[in-house]
């Protein structure tokens, strides 16, 4: 039966006058759940797997700030022979600059001070920071040409992860979350984890829950942020002297109280935060359970590092994005600030790789060990590149380096990415692209892709319009680096 024909049967005389006082609105899609071979599907979304999927989860790591590419995955071995030379007008092709550079008087070339060696089968050229990335470079595809129009973190940030410039437009978590539903009742299907950076001098921006923020959509959608420390989720626990028979009890007389107001009102959110207070009380039970490491054998450590027991850092976040996808959570992001190297680069960035070069490489290996790489998208990388330009004082061995839109560096591995894959090439400043582009909406439907989507016909009525995670302009599927 038609899930819009459904809500207007089911409607109440009481509700429908409602709407009417408030003027004529728009129809919500029904928030009933049901039952499909895929998870627990809202029942207004439209049939999603027009192609066989190839990803049932996602890990996605976001270096937060911007991680340099010609540092780190574009190998750039010309530019030791431009050393504090000027870069010239032709390769600038007068692109704007942020107001961290605009008024410098020169443009001095900072080649990179780490050095680079080939790696894998593929051969392919990875820095000396990045020693476990290395050992696995046959497991992943690298973009060396992705681009945005974003050149301040803000809405560099918001465009990877919603597909716009401009907050209030649900992340990518949540249109999986909405699109595809969960893979285990007792667990949220999107959780976000906040990892710390290491080193005293690294800038950090702002990191709000806009970021995973379901925008439009059902708030039931958003991400669920997990803290760091003994208490996962705060308020998850229940005070002292209120047993579980209690919080039960407490549970079931609040959502009387939500479908009588439900009743009167009509709202869909009303649904959504019953929803909300009973994946709450799933989650006392399946959280502490699933944050505690004692179950680990002592050989996890051994191949994580020690730094995986300690709440906060990169590698502990990254071992509970295993666990969690291992119990069904659709999708984790997480994010490591601190790569917004403006000044000292050579000396924050071997402490930021340190955080995360062994834990994306043990991320993989227990994805293998435990069958699930094949079906576990992992995406490694930042909202945009940096220049070749040093930005301020320029030395044989300091500089920094500021925002760069027109190309940066990426990864991806499992989940129907071919590995020893590398996509795309820069010039040899790499600050412009001369072979095969990928912007952020090419980015986001791969994604899409890999995991059964059409992005073109997976949409959401929006004011009026079929709001969709790519937008409106034209993308395509990156076919070159997908099994």
């Amino acid at each position: 039966m038609d899930p819009l024909r459904e809500i207007v049967l089911a409607e109440t005389r009481r509700q429908f006058f409602g709407k009417m006082a408030a003027g004529i609105g728009g129809l919500a899609l029904s928030s009933l759940m049901a039952d499909d071979v895929f998870g627990q599907m809202p029942a207004g979304v439209p049939p999603l797997r027009q192609i066989a999927p190839k990803a049932t989860r996602c890990i996605y790591l976001h270096m937060m700030g911007g991680p340099p590419q010609m540092d780190l995955l574009d190998y750039k071995p010309v530019m030791k022979d431009w050393y504090d030379t000027e870069l010239p007008d032709s390769i600038r092709q007068g692109q704007r600059l942020t107001g961290m550079t605009s008024g410098q008087s020169r443009f001095p070339i900072a080649p990179s001070v780490f050095e680079f060696a080939q790696h894998g089968q593929s051969g392919t050229w990875i820095s000396e920071l990045l020693p476990y990335t290395a050992s696995m470079v046959d497991d992943i595809a690298i973009i060396r040409s992705m681009n945005t129009e974003a050149i301040n973190h803000e809405p560099g940030i918001t465009f990877i992860q919603t597909g716009q410039q401009i907050p209030g437009r649900p992340c990518i978590g949540s249109w999986f979350s909405y699109g595809l539903g969960s893979l285990n009742e007792n667990l949220p299907t999107f959780v976000v984890l906040n990892a710390e950076k290491s080193h005293p001098r690294s800038n950090v921006q702002a990191i709000s829950a806009k970021l995973w923020s379901a925008g439009f959509l059902s708030p039931e959608y958003s991400g669920v942020m997990l803290n760091n420390g003994v208490d996962p989720v705060h308020y998850l626990s229940d005070p002292d002297g209120v047993s579980r028979e209690v919080r039960r009890a407490m549970l079931d007389g609040l959502g009387d109280l939500n479908r009588i107001q439900h009743d009167d009102l009509g709202s869909p959110e009303t649904l959504a935060r019953i929803q909300q207070y009973e994946m709450a009380y799933r989650m006392q039970m399946s959280v502490p359970e699933m944050a505690d490491l004692s179950s680990e054998p002592e050989s996890t450590f051994e191949r994580w590092g020690d730094e995986a027991r300690q709440p906060g850092k990169f590698q502990n976040a990254a071992l509970m994005a295993r666990r969690l996808v291992e119990r069904g959570v659709r999708f984790v992001q997480i994010y490591h600030r601190g790569w917004d190297v403006h000044q000292f680069a050579p000396e924050v960035l071997p402490a930021q790789a340190l955080d995360v070069d062994r834990a994306a490489w043990a991320l993989i290996q227990d994805l293998k060990e435990r069958g699930l790489f094949d079906e576990t998208l992992v995406i490694w990388g930042g909202e945009f590149g940096r220049t070749i330009y040093s930005q301020g004082r320029l030395t044989p061995t300091d500089y920094g380096r500021d925002h760069h839109p027109r190309c940066f560096s990426l990864w991806m591995a499992g989940g129907g990415v071919k590995g020893g894959v590398v996509h795309g090439e820069t010039d040899d400043f790499s600050y412009n692209i001369v072979r095969d582009p990928v912007h952020i909406r090419d980015f986001q439907a791969t994604i899409l892709h890999l995991f059964g989507i059409d992005h073109e016909r997976f949409t959401v009525k929006h004011r009026g319009l079929d709001a969709r995670l790519t937008g409106v302009l034209p993308a395509r599927v990156i076919q070159e680096i997908v099994q």
